[in-house]
């Protein structure tokens, strides 16, 4: 059985780790490169660096800040944030990401993944989704660019398997409405793109216990979840976490 994985979101704005409730009222919360060290050693799977001011400001990546980061964990890393050309993918890969999300410019250029894919590799691009309830919408919910901000006259899951058709090799999907409350992941969002896609799906948005993850990655068929509160906060170790969920019968990569 392949285990489920345990992923530590950065949120990143003016080169510090950041963090709000539903994408409003960020607190700044540290160091992203010291943080993503303590996070390696506690054993996390993979990490993901969101520069969530890059593509409002209209800017590329901050690469020095990924070099260093990268320097210090030796685990998959997935950079997202003013991703918006082939040269940007090639140089974010150069400062020590082996993944890179997109988001809004997939949107705004949906050919930047198939061009990616073709030059880097399906499992290299992986597709970020931040989506929201919207009874108006096919599946339910609507997606959202720009950090949340901009609504689109996208449908989360025709999104989600059109970006798939055109080359993501991965979904991390985020939960606008459970971004940061730690009330538990949007199940039923989750599971209806995990059931209708062929690659993996990293669950975003709510995680506050360690039932909510058991329950994303069970009910919710999710491959992976990712955390950023709950740790962030102290609350819980990526170790912590991972005890109980292997109590729980969840198959998880224990140190």
């Amino acid at each position: 059985m392949l285990k489920k994985r345990i992923v530590v979101c950065l949120d990143v704005k003016d080169g510090r780790t950041t963090k709000g409730v539903k994408f409003q009222d960020n607190k700044d919360i540290g160091d992203p490169v010291e943080m993503a060290a303590e996070y390696y050693r506690q054993g996390v799977d993979e990490l993901v660096f969101y520069d969530i001011m890059a593509s409002a400001d209209g800017r590329g990546p901050i690469l020095d800040l990924i070099s260093r980061v990268a320097s210090r964990v030796f685990i998959p890393f997935c950079v997202g944030g003013g991703i918006s050309s082939i040269e940007d993918i090639r140089s974010t890969i150069a400062a020590g990401a082996e993944k890179i999300s997109l988001n809004s410019q997939a949107v705004k250029n949906p050919d930047l993944i198939k061009e990616g894919a073709k030059v880097f590799g399906c499992q290299c691009i992986v597709l970020g989704m931040d989506a929201a309830k919207d009874t108006s919408m096919p599946s339910g919910y609507r997606v959202y660019i720009n950090g949340g901000r901009v609504k689109t006259e996208l449908d989360a899951l025709d999104w989600a398997q059109k970006a798939c058709s055109l080359g993501a090799g991965e979904i991390v999907l985020n939960s606008i409405d459970a971004d940061g409350t730690r009330n538990g992941y949007e199940l039923n969002l989750t599971k209806i793109i995990s059931e209708n896609v062929s690659v993996p799906v990293i669950a975003s948005g709510g995680g506050g216990t360690t039932k909510h993850l058991s329950d994303v990655l069970t009910i919710g068929r999710a491959d992976a979840a990712l955390v950023a509160s709950m740790v962030h906060s102290g609350d819980y170790t990526v170790g912590s976490i991972k005890e109980a969920l292997d109590k729980d019968g969840v198959p998880v990569r224990l140190q």
